[in-house]
């Protein structure tokens, strides 16, 4: 996993706001993290995160980061991206993480120029 893709990540998700509230009040942080991703991080590496706390972006990327290493092993940056969107492990196979990968591309290509 890149770090022009947590980038990207970010980018879509908040447009860079660490402070972003989404989905309806149930996500938070500049990678709209929900209760379920934090406690299953948790759950899998012992951590021991609050959801809470996902403003914070250095603990925000690390969630991901922990999330994605379990469910993304060899995987791309579009299977990656697309299980972060798609809310898990089948993520990538939804269709509607189609358009969202899109996107993701699209700012990975700005960051990288």
């Amino acid at each position: 996993m890149t770090s022009a893709l947590i980038a990207a990540l970010i980018a879509v998700e908040s447009g860079g706001n660490d402070f972003a509230i989404g989905d309806g009040g149930r996500a938070l942080g500049p990678l709209q993290i929900h209760r379920s991703v934090v406690a299953d991080v948790n759950r899998l590496t012992g951590a021991s995160f609050q959801w809470k706390r996902m403003t914070n972006r250095v603990e925000a990327v690390e969630v991901c980061k922990r999330y994605l290493a379990h469910y993304g092993k060899g995987c791309t940056d579009e299977q990656l991206a697309r299980k972060w969107n798609g809310g898990g492990p089948a993520g990538d196979r939804k269709t509607a993480t189609l358009a969202y990968w899109q996107r993701v591309k699209s700012k990975m290509k700005e960051i990288k120029q």
